[in-house]
């Protein structure tokens, strides 16, 4: 059984490994033909347009991942039940759970190269690409990478800062606001408003239009005001100009950090960033969940052949990435808890796959 269990996990990784091979060229072709217009028009480098191709395939490699596993599987899996390869090694009295093995140690293998991708080279790979659309694709450029409106942040433990939009390119923020508490955060201490904030890149510092400041006394308080002051402060104009799709550039280590930090500072984007930390985890673990499906629907032979298995692969396959897109998009817009709303994908097709099983084993 040891060399039918090397052939099958041969064919499992290489089939794998043709499938995403396939992909790059073919992705690459599409991309450039719809894209290549916007790059003439804006001068791209072409040491910046291969750069964003490296970038372009393992970022959506990641992406496509389970329909690229489901097909590959599907393919050489229906190859051997057509080849009448599956009925003889069941024939021989091996059960169908040890026919699987093969194919759970292959899972095995792609799941934790998923995982290290997850952790580690996708985040790189996802910040090239999407810094290359913005600057070059998009209209706006980088004004375009940032969430402008209503930042919240908390720079220290006893102050908090608020600004309702910001303008990257001008770096001038509207409807500005400060606040400073005591140290046991009992009372506010000060509060500064301001109409409009601008940063100052030659003198490092900020102007502050229609500028307040109220200190509040035990007995009463003292207000000052002024049409401009200029002014240092202990934050960054990036702080007010969050990037959109920071936490998927951050690896693990720095995902976790900039969660905890984010959490701290009452941003309205936490649940976005728990999405992108979970599917870390979900996504490999889909891998053992499509490859018992894969096997189920494909080991038998069938009226239509390698096509109906194929077409059956494929309607699961984009049906699993659906789901996942979906019930991600509610967890970051709705009142679903990310962890719920990112793992029902494998908690709803794990089912499937105990059912399909149950089946294939009769």
């Amino acid at each position: 059984m040891k060399i039918i269990d090397l052939y099958i996990l041969k064919r499992y990784l290489a089939t794998f490994s043709v499938m995403i091979l396939l992909f790059i060229p073919i992705g690459i072709v599409i991309d450039v033909s719809e894209k290549v217009n916007k790059m003439i028009e804006n001068h791209v480098p072409f040491k910046a347009i291969a750069i964003y191709y490296v970038d372009f395939t393992i970022y959506f490699a990641n992406i496509l991942f389970p329909i690229f596993l489901f097909l590959s599987i599907i393919w050489f899996t229906s190859k051997l039940a057509n080849n009448t390869e599956i009925i003889a090694i069941l024939s021989s009295g091996i059960s169908f759970t040890r026919f699987l093995r093969p194919y759970l140690i292959g899972a095995t293998v792609v799941s934790l190269f998923s995982l290290l991708m997850g952790f580690y080279l996708v985040p790189k790979a996802s910040e090239g690409f999407k810094n290359f659309r913005y600057m070059y694709l998009i209209g706006n450029g980088q004004n375009e990478m940032r969430d402008n409106a209503d930042v919240y942040r908390q720079i220290k433990k006893d102050e908090y800062i608020y600004v309702s939009s910001c303008d990257i390119a001008s770096k001038t923020a509207f409807n500005f606001c400060l606040e400073k508490f005591y140290k046991n955060k009992d009372s506010l201490q000060f509060k500064i408003s301001a109409d409009r904030i601008k940063w100052n890149e030659k003198e490092k510092n900020y102007s502050l239009f229609n500028y307040k400041k109220r200190k509040l006394g035990k007995y009463n308080d003292i207000i000052e005001s002024a049409e401009k002051k200029d002014t240092v402060f202990n934050f960054d104009i990036d702080d007010l100009t969050p990037l959109v799709y920071i936490a998927e550039t951050l690896s693990y280590g720095d995902l976790v950090k900039f969660i905890d930090k984010e959490k701290t500072r009452g941003s309205s984007n936490i649940d976005v960033y728990l999405v992108v930390l979970y599917k870390k985890y979900s996504i490999p673990i889909s891998a053992f969940i499509l490859t018992i499906i894969a096997v189920a629907v494909s080991s038998m032979k069938r009226r239509g052949g390698m096509g109906m298995n194929l077409a059956i692969g494929i309607l699961l396959a984009f049906a699993f990435v659906f789901f996942d897109k979906v019930f991600g998009v509610l967890a970051e817009k709705s009142s679903v808890a990310p962890i719920i709303a990112v793992w029902i994908p494998n908690f709803a097709f794990g089912i499937l796959a105990i059912y399909l099983l149950r089946n294939a084993k009769r």
